[in-house]
Order: structure tokens, then C-alpha cells, then sequence
């Protein structure tokens, strides 16, 4: 059908141009209808847990619900998750702490050649920051091109209790032991760290560079 409309399309944009007999026709996407479908189709036959029954909504609030939960979805996109139950295989074998993981559903002969593949390619693999070497800054080097205009500023410490301190201080010990970050006594740009809920009770720690990147222009 494209090919008898002689149409092209472009993903980015979400529109489709063709050909017409008074110029180039145009067709354009709706991204928060696109989002809608998405999120509908990643979530169709999933259970959600804690909504109420049908028969237990009270009247009145079933449509306000509704529209709630639609203005949810819209603004956060479901988590894919795998089709099927998963299969721990060793990446290298004997060891159990270097493993990962494929789709138990496939042919006993996909599992072999996935399997081999992974092994074979082992080395590509990084299992902790020491083993994350980067690359030879005579190929690239990273630089942000801040703008001199811009005053530089240190955020005050932010205090977040002492649990949550010896969560920062070990991801810190990590990227030191790693070589990946160095203790500097004359910061002129100084940004507090902020720690990120993650599934299974766990924490990320990331930067916060607000300040940083009002002064980087994009």
C-alpha cells in the first residue's frame, strides 16, 4: 500500500508524505495518541494491583477514575517486560557470579548457539566498574562546552541521613577503586549527588546537574 501511494515515512516526526496530483500530501502523527496505544498494548491483559472492583467503585467516582488513570498512563509509559520466563545461563562456565539470562521458550538449538555466542564473546563484558576501561583519549575525548558567560556554582551539601550516607559513600568508593572519579580540593563547579529509587528496594546515585547544564547550551 505505501509503495502504491509511493509514501515515505519518517518515525522521528511521526509523519507520512506522499505525492498528489496538487503537490505533497501530508499525514501527522498524534505523539500523546501514540503514547496512549503504546502504554495500552504493553499493559493489555495485566491485572493491576490495587484498583478497585467494578462493583465496589462508589457512584460517581468511577469516571474521575478513569480519567485519572488515563492521565497516568499518558505521562508514564509502562515497563516492558519479557514475554516469557527467563533462563539463567553462565557466561563463563563454572562461575555463577558471571551469568545472564535468555528466554526459556526458545528451540533447544537457539539456547546452544545464543549460549555459544555469549560465551565466545565473554571478554565484552563488564561485571564491575574496574572493568570498565573507557577509551584511549588519543581516540576521543569528552568536553562540555560551558559557557563562559556563566558564573560557576557550588551547590550547599545536602544532608541525607545516615542510611542513605552509607549508601553514597560505597557507590563513591566504587568509582574510586575503579580509577573513574578523583578527589579535587578547588572545585569551581560543585553538585550535590541525589539517590534514585530502583526496583526491589534498591538505590541509583546520580549527579545533580542542573546548574550545570543551564550553563551548557544543547
Amino acid at each position: 500500500m505505501l509503495n502504491t501511494f509511493q509514501a515515505v515515512i519518517s518515525t522521528y516526526h511521526m509523519k507520512i508524505k506522499f505525492p498528489t496530483p496538487v503537490g505533497v500530501g501530508e499525514v501527522q502523527g498524534d505523539p500523546l495518541q501514540s503514547k496512549k496505544c503504546y502504554v495500552e498494548v504493553v499493559r493489555k491483559g495485566q491485572k493491576r494491583s490495587g484498583d478497585d472492583a467494578p462493583d465496589q467503585v462508589p457512584p460517581g467516582k468511577k469516571g474521575k477514575m478513569t480519567e485519572e488513570r488515563n492521565s497516568e498512563e499518558a505521562k508514564t509509559p509502562a515497563k516492558v517486560q519479557p514475554a516469557g520466563e527467563l533462563l539463567n545461563i553462565e557466561i563463563i562456565p563454572g562461575n555463577l557470579n558471571k551469568t545472564t539470562r535468555i528466554g526459556s521458550h526458545l528451540g533447544e538449538e537457539a539456547k546452544k548457539e545464543i549460549t555459544l555466542c555469549l560465551q565466545r564473546n565473554a571478554d565484552i563484558f563488564a561485571w564491575t566498574p574496574q572493568d570498565l576501561e573507557g577509551i584511549d583519549p588519543q581516540v576521543i575525548t569528552h568536553h562540555l562546552n560551558i559557557d563562559p558567560s556563566y558564573k560557576p556554582i557550588k551547590q550547599k551539601k545536602r544532608h541525607f541521613g545516615p542510611e542513605k550516607d552509607k549508601i553514597i559513600q560505597a557507590e563513591v568508593n566504587k568509582l574510586m577503586v575503579a580509577g573513574h572519579i578523583e578527589e579535587i580540593q578547588l572545585p569551581e563547579w560543585l553538585s550535590n549527588v541525589v539517590l534514585v529509587p530502583k526496583p526491589r528496594g534498591k538505590w541509583r546515585m546520580c549527579i545533580d546537574f542542573r546548574d550545570l547544564n543551564k550553563a551548557w547550551p544543547q
